[in-house]
């Protein structure tokens, strides 16, 4: 077999699975029982895509308008970039246009609006939303519907096994040296080379190598888009021969199994027109097909996995009496302390991904009642039942409450908490699929008291659904956190064994502190996607109802 390097093009050597990029979603609108302000016909919609940078609302784009129609769907398809570890506020209003496709003034022209997040709708995958006019008021019965669908997702590759049989000869002194062209047909009827195998020399019977494609460069995810597979006999002028060419379709590869093989007339248009009894010029068979479907992090999203949210606060003495305007845990009226802010800035982020809205609170270091026992994990609403509040207001609310009623003392020891939630992660294990992920913040003044034992809970933790984010409150020497995240090198227990995957992100608050909320939770989540891939992929597990999905598929398990 020859590797023959001037027959091998771009597309040919193409990566089987595309490098990573920004995750890019479609939002496809419609809506149900507009208000008709129109007299003699029906309203003619229109909707706008607003989004919110620094305060203010920005048009980005909107759909076409459609005439005399009270529940339209629309054909504009909006697309975004999807950012998990940022809060991308939008905005949807619909106007009824008269005449041009400029937008009114008059309040007769708004139909209703509606105001979410980009996390929210990836997440429901289909929301649902009345629609409001202006001073909150219910634009009677009106709806919006908004579908959402990723479209960067590389949805994995196909390993594919092809032969041939009595293939035509097409040489005088020798038999054809054969090589095998699949095409895709695109939608504007233009071919795109996929794959181009070896050349087998001197064989009518050749059996050529085995080889990856993704599935975006096979057919674009797309089952039934035709390929057109041409087989020739090399010439090492450029002037190859043609054999025979015939169509598929990715629907048709897949329906090789339980060991019967797929087979096509390789057929040369111009033989079948002039020879009477002309049957084929050979046979092409594919011999095996497996496919590894790689899944994206909104695949595990909108394939219903729940993202739950967990914070651990640290109460120790070294934070300071709450009571003092000079502590870490002080009330003020005006403005959140650095634990609030933090708090705030990753749960609003994170409360978009968990359909139940109710999150656990913990809090280690401090002396609670009724005997004033040193705890090193509590529930801050004081209920060991039941440790979850309602949003993220609810945590916050429980934090201000359990201030007055418990002692700040020590020593900071986190290793608990990160036990208690690893165990909560691996019980999650046992449906064996994704259907939830833990994220638990700790919010902590200083250095862990029991760095043996926090490394040994990572370790252990990293073989579950989880993520931990640690983020330094105040202005202590955080440089031995730094030994819990990853970044720098491979985190070891005490015994040396390594991290399965790395886990952590910690940053000092005090880097944020002139900077947005925003900012930082955009740091502390950034990795997140991430680490949820690779902890389904290791296990092979496919999300809970896959968007889409191809039959006899299974996960990629990275190598």
């Amino acid at each position: 077999m020859n590797n023959v390097q001037d027959l091998m093009s771009p597309a040919a050597a193409l990566s089987v699975v595309p490098t990573a990029c920004v995750t890019k979603v479609e939002l496809r609108v419609s809506c149900k029982a507009l208000l008709d302000r129109d007299t003699l016909n029906k309203s003619d919609p229109c909707v706008i895509i607003m989004v919110q940078a620094q305060g203010q609302w920005t048009e980005l784009d909107r759909t076409e308008v459609i005439k005399s129609n009270l529940h339209p769907v629309f054909g504009k398809v909006f697309t975004l970039d999807y950012y998990f570890e940022e809060v991308q506020k939008l905005r949807f209003e619909v106007y009824d246009i008269h005449g041009t496709h400029s937008i009114g003034t008059r309040d007769d022209d708004f139909l209703g609006g509606m105001e979410c997040t980009l996390g929210q709708i990836v997440a429901q995958k289909k929301m649902v939303k009345p629609l409001f006019l202006k001073y909150g008021k219910y634009a009677g019965k009106s709806t919006i519907t908004i579908h959402a669908e990723e479209i960067s997702g590389n949805n994995g590759y196909v390993e594919l096994s092809f032969s041939a049989k009595k293939l035509d000869d097409k040489d005088l002194f020798s038999k054809s040296d054969p090589f095998l062209e699949i095409f895709r047909i695109n939608d504007d009827e233009s071919e795109q080379l996929v794959h181009r195998t070896e050349v087998i020399k001197n064989n009518l019977n050749p059996v050529w190598e085995p080889f990856k494609v993704s599935l975006i460069s096979l057919c674009s995810c797309d089952e039934e888009r035709k390929l057109k597979c041409l087989v020739w006999d090399y010439d090492s002028r450029g002037k190859h021969d043609f054999i025979g060419e015939f169509y598929t379709t990715f629907r048709e590869l897949q329906t090789i199994s339980g060991g019967n093989k797929v087979t096509w007339d390789c057929l040369n248009p111009k033989y079948k027109l002039k020879k009477r009894n002309y049957k084929n010029s050979g046979v092409v068979i594919l011999n095996d097909l497996k496919l590894h479907r790689v899944y994206s992090f909104l695949d595990y999203i909108m394939g219903g996995c729940q993202i739950h949210f967990t914070v651990a606060i640290d109460f120790t003495a070294s934070n300071g009496d709450p009571r003092n305007s000079c502590s870490l845990h002080y009330i003020n009226p005006y403005q959140p302390n650095e634990y609030l802010k933090a708090l705030i800035a990753v749960g609003e982020i994170c409360q978009d991904y968990d359909s139940d809205k109710r999150f656990s609170a913990l809090g280690f270091g401090a002396r609670i009642p009724p005997n004033y026992e040193v705890s090193h994990d509590f529930a801050i609403n004081f209920n060991p039942e039941d440790d979850e509040c309602e949003e993220i207001q609810g945590v916050v609310e429980a934090y201000q409450n359990c201030l007055p009623k418990i002692q700040l003392y020590g020593p900071t020891n986190v290793a608990p908490i990160i036990s208690r939630i690893a165990k909560v992660a691996a019980g999650e294990e046992v449906t064996k699929d994704a259907s939830r992920y833990h994220i638990l913040l700790i919010l902590t003044d200083g250095v862990v008291t029991d760095m043996a034992d926090t490394r040994e809970a990572i370790v252990r933790a990293s073989y579950h659904p989880l993520s931990i984010i640690i983020v330094g409150v105040g202005n202590a020497d955080f440089t031995d956190m730094e030994i819990l995240d990853g970044d720098d090198g491979v985190l070891r227990s005490p015994k040396g064994e390594p991290v399965l995957r790395d886990i952590v992100q910690f940053v000092p608050f005090r880097e944020f502190k002139t900077a947005s909320p925003a900012a930082l939770a955009k740091c502390v989540l950034a990795e997140v996607p991430k680490q949820v891939v690779e902890y389904y992929s290791h296990k092979a597990f496919a999300p809970k109802f896959p968007v889409v999905d191809w039959p006899n598929s299974v996960p990629h398990t990275p190598e």
